[in-house]
């Protein structure tokens, strides 16, 4: 943690510390692993799969890492219920189509992210774009479900209360 002196603790997770900085005139996130013994390969998995994410334009730009953190273009968006909230029908619509998209892409690359089923915090939208944080759990296999998942999570009785009173 000595490295991160001087930055500003936005987030702490349960494996992680997420600090932002300004770096000419750009906010950046740095996760930072809380205990490397419970936390073995928190950053490596996520650099694994933010790396190859990148390529489809999923996730938040990533930018660095070493074997204790990994660092990325800082995501200043709104997290995915309370911006369902505030938006209209036509924003709601377009924007789960994107994140539909970007689940099945994701399922075609055989990779499952998790938490998409509850995805309060990991889903940010900012400008009408919807981005995923948090790749550290992702992991490989034949049967992927994220487009599962969210399609739980639209179905679910908050969303849908949501999504009722914006007559979608």
């Amino acid at each position: 943690m000595k490295n991160f002196k001087g930055m500003n603790l936005y987030a702490k997770g349960r494996r992680s510390y997420i600090f932002v900085k300004k770096i000419r005139n750009k906010k950046i996130a740095f996760k930072v692993v809380i205990n490397k013994k419970r936390t073995k390969n928190v950053i490596k998995n996520e650099y694994k799969y933010l790396k190859i994410l990148n390529k489809y334009k999923i996730g938040p730009k990533l930018l660095n890492h070493k074997e204790n953190y990994i660092s990325y273009e800082f995501i200043d968006g709104v997290q995915i219920v309370p911006w369902m909230k505030k938006s209209d029908k036509k924003d709601i619509l377009s924007v789960i189509k994107k994140i539909l998209l970007q689940c099945y892409i994701m399922d075609l690359l055989n990779i499952n992210k998790k938490e998409l089923h509850h995805p309060l915090k990991h889903i940010l939208v900012k400008n009408k774009t919807p981005i995923m944080i948090d790749f550290e759990r992702c992991y490989s296999t034949k049967k992927p479900k994220n487009v599962t998942q969210f399609c739980q999570f639209i179905m679910s009785n908050n969303i849908q209360d949501i999504l009722n009173n914006k007559k979608i």
